[in-house]
């Protein structure tokens, strides 16, 4: 009979905030993660504290905020009124302490539950804050929320504002490192949605005039069908075109935070916009035909948002304000108003929008017949040639309460993805073994993706068909060898999701898996190198005549090894469009016909083409 544990008075622990945040800092921050994913741990730190000055430029106070971001180090300084220096260290040290539980302060604020600087500081190895109000100012230093310094308030020339510098502990977070991209999106759409707002970051200005409008004028790859509508009302703005691409492509907003999974807002808007168009040309087009290749961008503002997470991701709020309108009620009347009234006034804006709904419409029905083929084709391959080994969780499956990450490595080569099979995590990491190198589907139409048994198989395996939100993996991850021909599958690969798929790369879901290039081990010690560089960092710290290995494919390695890589210490490699790359170039340079550029490109971009002479 197994022992009993003991479950007494001893067993109870009452935690401080502190301690409570360190233990479990996925209730506030949401995944820990390295760095290499949008919504990790590190860079919600800085949103956390960014919000509060964004609170303060909307409220009227302060229209420039300096963000700077150098070895490991953020600090954010704004302008606007500074905390109370009285309250100063109790707003980043005491829970539930904080202006925003006054409505009447900050109506329609992101952060309600006064935790986001307290998060910040207790999962900071050094947390300064220091506040500036009417001529005098309060500084404070904590160490994992312990404060360590704090000092009387004093005498001070510098403006009004609070200004705040952390550093994540790597107690925490583990080989971390900011990808600025990630952080330059995060900026981009403080601005867009705050016009007006001036943010620098690392000494370079971020602005925006136009809000909505420049949002998707800055990150549309190509011209759009007709010119962007772009509407307003009370709590609530609206951007709207159509794009010569695939899929729709929505940026949704709440309060000015970036609602990257939706929620009722999104949902709500996208079933106005097909009443109204409908309503419009008094005509019943099919939903999906309406919005086809639709770029939009919404923002609102709510009174009290409940968000479905404390990273705030999804909005859950069923109504603008307690008790008032509902959300589909509410942005319903605002498109039925504004976007009828924008099309009466510019028939030529409805004419190219009746024009590329009726041309999506003749494209869907000539495909409709391809479409049933394809999916008893992949019916029948996922059950006989198991092509896809299934994870037990899947990402947007109502099962999955906490909402875990789940992953699909797409990799080539029975013994690559047998390696991996043997070793993922059965419940949350799927394989999808590749025969061969894929099409280069570039400058082919939507048909292939149906007559292609790869890409039919591996949209099939995504769930993505209709709707990238019935993603099935949130992390879609290209495994292939470190070689010219796996950066080729590589290529081919990230061409057909940026041809048919763009969302999935445009919205942080694909990745190149890193796996080591050299085993480093003596009797004692293993040490797996991912670089030329670690690998000599690695002989120096074991000593004389270690033996190394030189991993040249994913299948030289056991699936016991294999499982240190795919496991706690992933290494993954966001693929990152930016903001100054159309996709159609990328497509264009890497998959048309410049054949000897792209081989230049491939084999100068490996990580190491050559092997490399052991000095040991």
């Amino acid at each position: 009979m197994a022992e009993q544990s003991n479950y007494n008075e001893d067993s109870i622990r009452t935690l401080d905030w502190k301690e409570h945040i360190r233990l479990r800092p996925g209730m506030y921050i949401g995944k820990l993660g390295d760095g290499s994913s949008a919504d990790d741990g590190i860079y919600i730190l800085i949103k956390e504290v960014v919000d509060n000055c964004i609170d303060e430029f909307v409220m009227g106070f302060g229209k420039k905020i300096e963000i700077k971001v150098k070895e490991g180090i953020v600090s954010i300084r704004d302008y606007g009124r500074g905390i109370p220096l009285g309250k100063a260290v109790d707003s980043v040290s005491k829970i539930n302490t904080g202006a925003k539980y006054d409505s009447k302060a900050f109506k329609k604020s992101v952060g309600l539950n006064g935790v986001g600087t307290k998060a910040v500081n207790a999962l900071s190895s050094n947390f300064t804050l220091e506040a500036y109000r009417e001529g005098k100012y309060k500084r404070a230093v904590f160490n994992q929320g312990n404060i360590v310094e704090d000092n009387e308030i004093a005498d001070t020339d510098k403006p009004n504002g609070t200004f705040v510098s952390f550093r994540a502990d790597t107690e925490v977070f583990k080989n971390y490192n900011y990808r600025f991209p990630y952080i330059e999106k995060m900026i981009w759409n403080y601005c867009y949605l705050n016009p007006g707002l001036s943010i620098w970051f690392n000494g370079t200005r971020f602005f925006s005039k136009n809000g909505l409008l420049d949002l998707l004028q800055n990150n549309m790859d190509n011209e759009p069908l007709y010119p962007i509508i772009h509407i307003k009302g009370e709590d609530i703005e609206v951007a709207i075109t159509h794009a010569r691409q695939y899929g729709e492509e929505y940026y949704s907003f709440v309060n000015g935070q970036h609602t990257t999974q939706g929620g009722t807002h999104q949902a709500a808007f996208r079933s106005a916009y097909v009443k109204v168009v409908r309503e419009f040309f008094n005509k019943n087009y099919e939903a999906v035909d309406v919005r086809a290749s639709i770029v939009a961008a919404i923002s609102v503002k709510v009174m009290e948002p409940v968000f479905e997470s404390q990273t705030k991701t999804k909005l859950g709020s069923n109504e603008i304000e307690p008790g008032g309108k509902s959300m589909n009620a509410f942005v319903s009347d605002f498109l039925k108003e504004k976007l009828d009234n924008f099309l009466h006034r510019n028939p030529e804006v409805a004419e190219a929008l009746e024009k590329k709904i009726k041309q999506s419409e003749k494209e869907r029905k000539e495909l409709s017949g391809i479409r049933k083929l394809a999916k008893d084709r992949a019916k029948k391959a996922s059950l006989h040639n198991k092509k896809l080994r299934d994870c037990r969780i899947h990402y947007n499956d109502k099962k999955n309460d906490r909402h875990l990450d789940t992953t699909l490595f797409i990799t080539e080569g029975d013994s690559a993805s047998g390696s991996i099979t043997k070793s993922r995590d059965v419940n949350t990491q799927a394989v999808f073994s590749l025969r061969g190198k894929p099409l280069n589907s570039y400058g082919l139409t939507k048909k292939v993706v149906y007559e292609n048994e790869e890409f039919n198989l591996v949209q099939a395996a995504l769930n993505i068909e209709d709707d990238i939100e019935d993603l099935r993996y949130n992390n879609v991850v290209i495994a292939t060898d470190a070689d010219v021909d796996g950066m080729h599958i590589r290529l081919l690969l990230l061409t057909f999701f940026l041809q048919f798929f763009p969302d999935l790369v445009k919205n942080g879901h694909v990745y190149i898996l890193q796996t080591p290039l050299f085993r480093v081990r003596n009797k004692k010690e293993t040490i797996y190198c991912y670089s030329d560089e670690e690998r000599k960092a690695a002989i120096a710290k074991l000593g004389k005549n270690p033996e190394i290995t030189r991993f040249k494919g994913l299948g030289e390695i056991s699936p016991n090894e294999f499982k240190h890589f795919i496991g706690d210490d992933i290494r993954l490699e966001p693929v990152l469009i930016s903001k100054d790359s159309l996709v159609a170039d990328l497509l264009s340079f890497y998959m048309g016909k410049n054949t000897p550029d792209r081989q230049k490109f491939i084999i100068e971009n490996l990580r190491l083409e050559e092997d490399v002479v052991d000095e040991v």
